[in-house]
Order: structure tokens, then C-alpha cells, then sequence
């Protein structure tokens, strides 16, 4: 029976191409599925052998510790050299998703508030 190894949801797509790699070199059996038209399925890479489990789960988590800890080297690098984008560079490179962010945001804070705020206004 196939067993899900690692989920597709989110990855990028060179952590989701490095991943396949790994397990082509091990020789692992494995599948692919989308998270199909709406989204709402499992993307993922499954394993047809369930006995391999452990060894392909030892391979992809090594796999993203190293690829965690290049990933930290590289963002400090970038900082220490002042080329780390801010959240501020950011907001001011991408205006309108920021004013959408933060208007989403009010209308959730206001909606959240609206009914603690008119408590006494009753009448």
C-alpha cells in the first residue's frame, strides 16, 4: 500500500525537485499526485513500498536540515552585505497586496470588536 512521504503543499519547487531526485538515486518507488483542480486534494510524493519508509524519511529530513541551515547562510549573508529585503522594502515594492493585507486586516479586527464595543449601546 502506498504511504504519503512528503507533502507538495506550499513547496517550492526546487525543494520538491531535489526531493524527487533523492529518492530516484536511492532507487525508491514513488508516486505523484496534485492537489488536483480546486486544491483541495493531497499533493504529494508516495511511497508504493510502505517497507521503505524509514529509510526515505531519514533521506528527506537530512535533506531538509542541510537545506535549512544553506538557506539561514545565505539570508545572513545577504543581511550582513544589506541586501536582505525588509518588510518595509517589501511593502513599499508591493503597495496594493500591502494595502490589501492591511485592510483585510481591520475589517477582520473590526469584526472581531464591533460586538464587545456596542455591549451597552442597547436599547
Amino acid at each position: 500500500m502506498s504511504v504519503l512521504i512528503f507533502r507538495l503543499n506550499g513547496v517550492e519547487d526546487d525543494e520538491a525537485a531535489d526531493v524527487r531526485r533523492l529518492l530516484d538515486e536511492r532507487g525508491l518507488t514513488y508516486h505523484e499526485t496534485s492537489g488536483g483542480f480546486l486544491g483541495f486534494g493531497i499533493a504529494g510524493l508516495w511511497l508504493l513500498d510502505a517497507s521503505q519508509k524509514t529509510t526515505a524519511r531519514a533521506l528527506i529530513d537530512r535533506y531538509q536540515e542541510e537545506r535549512s541551515a544553506r538557506l539561514v547562510a545565505e539570508y545572513v549573508t545577504r543581511w550582513r552585505a544589506g541586501q536582505a529585503e525588509t518588510t518595509l522594502q517589501r511593502a513599499i515594492r508591493q503597495p496594493l497586496r500591502t494595502l490589501f493585507y492591511l485592510a483585510g486586516a481591520a475589517a477582520v479586527l473590526y469584526l472581531v470588536l464591533v460586538p464587545f464595543l456596542t455591549l451597552g449601546n442597547q436599547s
